[in-house]
């Protein structure tokens, strides 16, 4: 299917500053589909003429469709500001997108739009789309160059974008209230440790010591809940790993972004019109343990594949890092334990947790303050297994003391007394910079 942008052999614009978003502008929406839904049709079936530029040759079109509507310089403005994100960008949310400050956009109903800006969930007044079948078309605009679809057939997308962002699209007859948009924006400047220190999400300590960790190839679980940087914290690990090696990275949509070389990226396939073809996150972990891997990425687990990775983990693959959704350490070790069990595996729970304290070195939580603020609460150790249970020793942790008067969250970042199991493994890589943190020098 042929884009606007396509059709018109155009270039992407920067940014504009003054552009009008407000809706209520323009009252009678019915009118302003109307206009839209002829003009861009005109501009479609006709040719551009050679004489004029995109923007005179729009404008020109607008005239011939409002003749004989009395219309304001305020609803006109408005309207060629519609037509031009349409045909440049991605129709009322294109300045949405392009707004480095939001990190998260969701769409319930052509009017009732949120955005997440600094944490903070605030409802956008100034963006609405006209209907329902607006918000689907803008949707498909979003997902076709990744080769993706949503109609009546196939209800529901969950897709990255050009720009490694997340979108996840219900319509009806999955959603009773009409289509349901949410859009997680890949933010470009958190992709080094540095950004983390700067707004306070750890210290250089814990930073050196997961640099160290990713670096001699220990297992790491990053755990979190649902919106606290699982995938953004994992993508800054993953930037520790060395320039030599062949990593194999395994998503849903392929949201990772590694600078490295050698980098192989696979990305699991729905299941098609006829409901064959799929490709799960279990088939490509057990594919890719074929594909010589030096380490194994996994964007998250959450099914049958948890026993195939803990295998690899356990059968030579160190090093391999995923991100798994939990509250706590002792939270994602037991959902952990728990999908092994259901994915058809027929051993005791001793033996997967014996199984599971053997395959994995760090547990990693990050979670979502009160404030909006994402924070590292926990870096855990699998220090053994006795009397049937996993015992875990923490390394680094955030202790919440109360919220300031401005409602930030006060707390501290503590580093336990003690040397760490794990610091064996890291030394064993020949890493010895991290003396000065666990003062070795003065305890072995």
């Amino acid at each position: 299917m042929k884009t606007l942008r396509d059709a018109f052999d155009v270039k992407i614009k920067q940014k504009k500053q003054d552009i009008i978003n407000d809706y209520d502008i323009f009252p009678d929406k019915k009118l302003l589909d109307k206009l839209r839904t002829e003009i861009i049709e005109n501009l479609i079936d006709n040719e551009m003429p050679s004489n004029i530029g995109l923007d005179e040759w729009i404008n020109d079109e607008i005239d011939k469709s409002i003749e004989g509507y009395d219309l304001t310089n305020l609803e006109r403005s408005h309207l060629f500001n519609l037509i031009d994100n349409e045909i440049n960008g991605y129709g009322p949310i294109t300045e949405l997108l392009e707004d480095d400050n939001i990190t998260e956009i969701m769409i319930n109903s052509p009017d009732e739009i949120y955005i997440e800006i600094d944490g903070q969930l605030v409802k956008d007044e100034s963006v609405s789309f006209i209907n329902d079948e607006h918000i689907v078309r803008t949707v498909q605009r979003l997902i076709e160059p990744m080769g993706r679809t949503i109609d009546a057939t196939s209800p529901m997308v969950d897709s990255r974008l050009s720009d490694g962002s997340r979108i996840n699209a219900v319509i009806p007859p999955l959603s009773t209230k009409g289509p349901v948009v949410t859009i997680r924006k890949f933010k470009e400047n958190m992709t080094n440790i540095d950004e983390l220190i700067r707004i306070g999400s750890l210290t250089p300590y814990m930073a050196r010591f997961l640099d160290a960790a990713v670096r001699g190839k220990l297992n790491i679980i990053v755990c979190g809940g649902t919106g606290s940087g699982k995938t953004t914290l994992l993508n800054i690990l993953t930037g520790f790993i060395h320039d030599n090696e062949r990593i194999i990275t395994i998503e849903d949509a392929a949201e990772l972004r590694l600078n490295q070389p050698h980098v192989i990226s696979l990305e699991t396939r729905p299941t098609n019109y006829e409901a064959t073809g799929e490709i799960t996150i279990r088939d490509l972990v057990i594919n890719s343990l074929r594909m010589r891997p030096d380490r194994i990425i996994v964007g998250e687990v959450r099914g049958s594949e948890a026993f195939d990775m803990l295998q690899a983990m356990n059968t030579g693959h160190d090093g391999s890092l995923t991100t798994l959704h939990a509250n706590s350490p002792v939270d994602a070790l037991n959902r952990l334990e728990t999908m092994v069990l259901m994915g058809g595996i027929d051993i005791p729970i001793k033996a997967v947790r014996e199984y599971i304290v053997s395959a994995i070195d760090l547990v990693v939580n990050i979670e979502r303050m009160s404030d909006g603020r994402r924070k590292v609460t926990s870096i855990v150790e699998l220090e053994n297994f006795s009397n049937d249970e996993i015992k875990l020793k923490e390394i680094f942790a955030f202790r919440q003391k109360g919220l300031t008067p401005n409602g930030e969250v006060d707390g501290e970042f503590i580093l336990y007394k003690g040397i760490p199991k794990v610091l064996k493994k890291i030394k064993a890589r020949g890493i010895d910079d991290l003396d000065d943190i666990f003062y070795l020098d003065k305890k072995e």
